[in-house]
């Protein structure tokens, strides 16, 4: 591709591949986004694979979203397990008090 030896600029920013670009640009296949870029040097128009930031973000997001989730999920079995400890405890002692 000539945008990897040559100068090149954007001439459309990243976006989305359509059903029939996924299936005609080999360049849509990895990422499933692309922006067309012109070669300044041979001035041919080519399509190079990009990343979308706002599908970066979302994708931030639902892993943040998913690890506070599994974080909450933990903490609550750990104050429940506590909780059965505890009242094991208190039943072992106080029937050990009963015993004398």
């Amino acid at each position: 591709p000539c945008w990897r030896v040559e100068q090149f600029v954007v001439a459309q920013e990243c976006t989305r591949c359509s059903g029939f670009e996924l299936k005609t640009i080999p360049a849509c296949g990895s990422t499933g986004f692309i922006e067309k870029i012109n070669c300044a040097s041979s001035h041919r128009d080519e399509y190079k694979s990009c990343r979308s930031a706002a599908l970066e973000a979302q994708r931030f997001w639902r892993f943040v979203g998913s690890a506070l989730g599994v974080a909450a999920a933990a903490a609550a079995l750990v104050v429940l397990r506590q909780r059965v400890l505890d009242r094991r405890a208190l039943e072992k002692v106080r029937k050990q008090i009963e015993s004398i």
